[in-house]
């Protein structure tokens, strides 16, 4: 080899150091490697191997200066296309320059190592080598034991520093610092430096080791002594007991719980006496006993019996439910006169934002009990309401024993939120768990699986909230009281915004009523424009937000009081995002204005029936569910029974499509309630009768033409209203649940009942 060689090619080494002197087997991965392997094959040539570096300049890698020159004595072509090389490295190099484009192709010096060390110095530095490599193969330092008698049998000073370099296990960046220096005598003394201080960390690590054995078996000697000792002190009958269980012991004495439950606990404090603290069942048993002790089992909070402050309470915490505040006074003058009376559950349903959580604060606040919300939507684990039996790691009591515990009294009222939204899986059924806590005649012997005794629910008032009935079981829905809470009219949501919403969000805000001032038309305007909902947690939030406007107004100078208007209401809240739909009520063919009732309140449906030429087909779109599906095709049926459709001729259905369709095809839409709107629809799209823009219709179509009846009729009335439909058909077997409206709700509606399809198309149609 020449003193400097060009073009020789290069392979980057990512997972060590290579010494000079040394075989080795390198993975050629890459694709350059491999054509660098191929090239320097080919050309009977050397190969430059070098380490890079932690350092990039321009996002590319950079390679250490110093690195070595190999020869390649064996490859193998493996099958994914990658090769396996057998190399000996020859001798030290410094890199002069690299060229990536070109497989890594390299210029590179060939370094000379300085050897100007005397005969005795030699021999006194091979010597200390020699010592150092057997005291590194007797600490376990060595990659193996086969290579020590070669790897020993060095004769020059360069030659057996850098093979133990390469034997011994050191960092890659010692072994880089080691090729980099040309003296041998230098090298040596450096690598003897370096071997030192692995020694030494080896030496400590093998210290900690046997200390950290030393301290295992003085803790297995201990815990058998504690044994001993412990089966000593039963055999002489001294058991001693510590502070813990003094504070046990005192907490049960005081704890009132019954005779069964007194024995268990007992029972327990015992047996934790008898455990080693260091066992881990030792603290399983102490949380056990603690939790049982927390359970408020004697305490209870002295209720409420004044009808009247109840009244007063709910009256003011709440504006209008008069229907729903009369069922609940009556439930609760009940409740006073006979404590243990066997009462229903009371469960509110209506879609969210109408106040039901807020009902449930009021009612614990007028009767004086703690109240605990416990919510259950998404619960779908057993365990979740019954708890886990204590014998599992990490075992707890169930959420309502946990409720109990947090509330400190046996008597609160605990809110079932979201009790519709329980779900089953694997892991149990929720509801079927829910059914022994809302049983009157059974939870007074409530089993929550941790506590392994009774426990008594009786004394607790539950209420239970929830959106949709028709998601609940019916065992479970049997154990409750329904009581229903409709959507709002757009008069009792300006009253709730007047005297209450408007201060909360004011106070919310940190403005004062000179700072904030809001006149009925702005409320009446957010309630008509920005909002579209049965309940009024949207009209608090718009009025949320015109306060962080007028908030941030006030704070930049621009005005000293905000005083919110109709005029101004849009600088605060934006544009209107519901514009007046009054005027878009016109008459059309095959168009008819539908009522349905949602988990969230009314809606109105717009149904549109197009005629087409084709083969008798009935299309549906619009997301429908199987109920509104059935509906179509009854109501179809229903219209082909009729003599005119016969003057249209034989093959008139079976000549024409007929595609039925509800807008906002993405929203899922089902119920049985589309029936007679369906009817109509197709009835006019075939006879091109325009309908009454301004007329809606809600109830269920037979074959024979008859209308059945429906549920929601409020919500279906209150969304009508909100639309500016003038004129309402509702089957005539609703008429009771239209007589129990209140006079805010039809105020304004031309209500019709009807029981015959044919009702339905003289009060639609335009004659």
């Amino acid at each position: 080899m020449n003193k400097e060689i060009k073009n020789i090619a290069m392979i980057s080494l990512k997972d060590g150091v290579a010494m000079p002197g040394v075989s080795f087997y390198l993975d050629a991965v890459k694709r350059d490697a491999c054509e660098a392997v191929k090239r320097t094959v080919k050309d009977d040539s050397y190969i430059f191997l070098a380490t890079p570096t932690s350092e990039k300049i321009a996002g590319k890698v950079t390679f250490y200066p110093v690195g070595v020159i190999a020869r390649i004595k064996q490859y193998v072509r493996n099958t994914n296309k990658t090769m396996r090389v057998l190399l000996q490295s020859v001798k030290r190099a410094q890199l002069i320059e690299y060229n990536k484009d070109t497989c890594y192709m390299c210029s590179v010096h060939e370094i000379d190592e300085k050897d100007e060390v005397t005969a005795d110095e030699k021999r006194a530095i091979l010597s200390l080598l020699r010592d150092k490599l057997k005291e590194a193969v007797d600490n376990g330092m060595t990659r193996n034991n086969v290579m020590f008698s070669k790897v020993a049998a060095n004769d020059s000073i360069g030659s057996l520093t850098d093979s133990m370099a390469d034997y011994i296990t050191i960092p890659n960046d010692s072994r880089q610092e080691l090729i980099e220096l040309v003296d041998v005598k230098e090298r040596a003394f450096r690598f003897i430096q370096i071997l030192d201080e692995e020694l030494e960390v080896a030496k400590i690590k093998r210290e900690i080791l046997e200390k950290t054995n030393q301290e295992s078996a003085k803790n297995q000697r201990n815990f058998i002594l504690r044994e001993q000792m412990a089966v000593i002190r039963r055999e002489l009958g001294e058991d001693g007991t510590d502070e813990k269980v003094d504070e046990f012991q005192k907490r049960l004495d005081a704890s009132g719980c019954s005779p069964e439950v007194y024995e268990k606990i007992s029972k327990e404090i015992k047996n934790y006496k008898s455990i080693p603290l260091s066992s881990m069942e030792s603290s399983v048993t102490a949380n056990y006993i603690d939790v049982m002790l927390s359970y408020p089992w004697n305490i209870a909070t002295e209720e409420n019996s004044d009808i009247k402050s109840a009244i007063d309470i709910l009256d003011k915490d709440h504006y209008g439910l008069e229907e729903v505040k009369d069922r609940i006074i009556d439930y609760l003058a009940v409740h006073i006169l006979n404590k243990k009376g066997n009462l229903p559950i009371i469960c509110l349903v209506g879609p969210p934002g109408t106040g039901k959580t807020s009902i449930a604060r009021s009612i614990a606040r007028a009767t004086e009990r703690k109240y605990i919300r416990l919510s259950l939507g998404g619960v779908r684990d057993e365990a979740e309401i019954r708890g886990h039996r204590k014998t599992y790691v990490g075992a707890m009591p169930g959420r309502i024993v946990q409720s109990m515990i947090k509330a400190k009294v046996n008597n609160p009222l605990m809110l079932l939120d979201e009790i519709d939204k329980v779900g089953s899986d694997y892991k149990g059924d929720v509801s079927s768990a829910l059914l022994e806590v809302l049983d009157s005649e059974q939870n007074n012997e409530f089993n929550d699986h941790y506590m392994g005794v009774p426990v008594d629910l009786s004394n607790v008032l539950f209420i239970a909230t929830a959106n949709d009935i028709s998601t609940i079981p019916g065992p479970l829905l049997d154990r409750m009281e329904i009581i229903e809470i409709s959507g709002y009219t757009e008069n009792e949501k300006y009253n709730i915004a007047k005297l209450y919403l408007v201060d909360k969000t004011r106070e919310r805000n940190g403005l004062t009523k000179i700072q904030f001032k809001m006149d009925a038309g702005a409320i009446r305007d957010i309630i008509r424009h920005y909002t579209r909902e049965a309940g009024v947690r949207n009209l608090e939030r718009n009025i949320d937000k015109v306060c962080r406007k007028a908030c941030r107004k006030i704070l930049a100078g621009e005005i000293e009081t905000a005083k919110i208007t109709k005029k101004n209401i849009q600088d605060y809240i934006g544009p209107y995002k519901y514009k007046d739909e009054k005027n878009n009520l016109k008459d059309r063919v095959g168009v008819v204005t539908g009522l349905a009732w949602t988990a969230v309140g009314g809606v109105t449906l717009e149904i549109e029936v197009n005629v087409l030429p084709g083969s008798g087909a009935v299309q549906l779109t619009g997301k429908m569910g199987d109920v509104m599906k059935e509906s179509a095709y009854a109501g179809m049926s229903y219209i082909r029974s009729l003599k005119e459709s016969a003057a249209l001729g034989d093959d008139y259905f079976t000549k024409h499509d007929f595609h039925i369709h509800i807008p906002e095809g993405a929203v899922p839409k089902d119920g049985p309630s589309a029936g007679i709107t369906m009817a109509t629809a197709l009835y006019s799209a075939i006879f091109s009768a325009p309908v009454d823009g301004k007329t809606a219709m809600t109830g269920e179509i037979t074959l024979r033409g008859e209308v059945l009846p429906i549920g929601g009729l409020k919500e279906k009335l209150l969304a009508a209203k909100l639309q500016g439909v003038k004129r309402v058909l509702i089957p005539a077997a609703n008429e009771s649940d239209y007589l129990q409206l209140d006079f805010d709700i039809v105020s304004g509606l031309e209500i019709h009942l009807v029981d015959k399809m044919r009702q339905v198309l003289d009060y639609a149609l335009v004659r």
